[in-house]
């Protein structure tokens, strides 16, 4: 019971939040997008007593795990589009750098 009252009070003021970040691929000499989750605190609890404490623990749990599903799933989604955001540039890059190009006439 105290691991989970731990663990509650330490979430209690978290949400998780996706976050996008730009990655260089050498292979296709392309930037790339990458999404991932980060943790954002939004408050803190203060000082509280009784049935009253026990209610805004299991809310602010219940926050934290709501925030970490919906932005899980954001991050997913997300990822599947830059991958083939990603695939499509870099067969682009491949194909740019591979085709001869005709010398210039004097």
């Amino acid at each position: 019971m105290k691991v989970s009252v731990a663990a509650v009070v330490l979430l209690a003021g978290c949400v998780y939040v996706p976050r996008t970040v730009a990655v260089y691929d050498p292979a296709c000499r392309i930037e790339a997008k990458h999404m991932t989750m980060e943790v954002a605190q939004i408050g803190q609890l203060g000082h509280c007593q009784g049935s009253g404490c026990a209610a805004v623990l299991a809310g602010a749990g219940a926050v934290a795990a709501a925030s970490a599903v919906v932005s899980g799933s954001i991050v997913v989604t997300g990822n599947v589009v830059y991958w083939f955001e990603k695939q499509g540039r870099c067969l682009a890059s491949t194909v740019a750098t591979s085709v001869p190009r005709p010398a210039p006439s004097a």
